[in-house]
């Protein structure tokens, strides 16, 4: 109710009745002068009271009325600037308003028109840098690899190896305990099978690091698609891939897009649980949508135990940004995770 009466069409209002109003004042005053100074005839005080009363009446209706609908226009106007604001922080920077009218308006229109032009403008060099970006990134594809490889070193000894170790000790104490204690013995290859399918889920995501880091030739539904295929022989997971087969992109986008599901399947391998997992690459008009969900535990994202997945889910974001788009992560514990991203193409 606040929000109503502090519109535009109110404040017109007011101001038609504040000017009928001190009109009203300013003819009593003039009636009344005239009264007690001349004292004619023709004017009575029950004639000024008469004619005070009816001309309030039809002032009050007709300031009102006026004010109503001549606040119509600029309302729709301002409606308009603010749906054009509302799809330039949407990223449709293509959008454009238009005005008629010469005034002030009409200047913030054609201003906004400039600034969506301008980061559009933005956005093609953020893709051109991209594009150079990666012919960069393929001059230095040797240097990229050893790196690559340090990084898997480091995390078969973090992760896998001291996996298997634990593995190994507790094979070894379930064997000791087989006769003594069966119970026993039986929680601990129920600890083992645990820990082995951990492992594997470690091994799986970092297989998929080991992956080239370009499409190698291949257009992006075609990626997707094989890692996909490789991932389903591989793993329990059930997954659903919805891609346009004819989906034709930048190489830089390809290549950053495919790093981006990538990643993302590595952190749902590792730390999701997840037995279905969603993945959508649609185009609509100027702008490419990049949907995967999961099904899998899910997690606090204002909780530091989150850190974990952070490192992934900064890359994804940050190679969404070079491509001048958006990135949004949704995940509640128990309900899954789901990522959105929207990249102008």
């Amino acid at each position: 109710m606040k929000n109503r009466f502090s519109s535009i069409r109110f404040s017109y209002i007011i101001s038609h009745l504040n000017g009928f109003f001190l009109t009203l004042i300013t003819i009593l005053a003039v009636l009344l002068s005239i009264y007690v100074w001349f004292s004619p005839e023709w004017l009575t005080s029950n004639s000024i009271f008469l004619f005070i009363g009816l001309y309030s009446v039809i002032a009050f209706v007709v300031s009102v009325y006026v004010g109503f609908r001549s606040s119509g226009d600029l309302k729709q106007r301002m409606d308009y600037l603010s749906v054009l604001i509302t799809q330039l922080a949407n990223g449709n920077y293509q959008s454009k308003i238009y005005f008629n009218e010469g005034d002030e308006l009409n200047r913030i229109g054609n201003e906004l028109n400039e600034l969506g032009e301008k980061l559009q403008n933005q956005v093609i060099s953020l893709q051109r840098l991209a594009d150079e970006k990666a012919e960069l990134a393929k001059s230095a594809h040797k240097s990229a690899v050893i790196e690559e490889r340090q990084r898997i070193a480091r995390d078969l000894h973090d992760a896998v190896s001291q996996q298997l170790f634990a593995l190994t000790m507790m094979s070894e104490a379930a064997i000791k305990q087989l006769d003594l204690n069966p119970n026993v013995a039986k929680e601990q290859m129920t600890e083992v099978a645990n820990a082995a399918h951990q492992a594997q889920s470690e091994m799986r995501a970092l297989l998929l690091h080991l992956r080239p880091v370009h499409l190698s030739g291949d257009p992006l539904p075609r990626g997707v698609s094989k890692l996909v295929e490789e991932l389903k022989q591989k793993s329990q997971i059930d997954f659903h891939l919805t891609i346009d087969d004819s989906l034709t992109l930048s190489e830089a986008t390809e290549e950053h897009v495919f790093r981006i599901i990538q990643e993302s399947l590595s952190n749902i391998l590792r730390h999701a649980n997840a037995t279905e997992v969603k993945i959508e690459v649609i185009k609509r008009g100027r702008e490419l949508f990049l949907h995967i969900a999961d099904n899998g535990i899910g997690f606090d994202l204002s909780n530091d135990n989150a850190k974990k997945t952070s490192y992934g889910l900064k890359t994804m974001k940050e190679r969404c940004e070079e491509l001048g788009g958006n990135f949004t992560i949704r995940s509640n514990i128990d309900e899954g995770t789901y990522i959105d991203i929207r990249i102008p193409c």
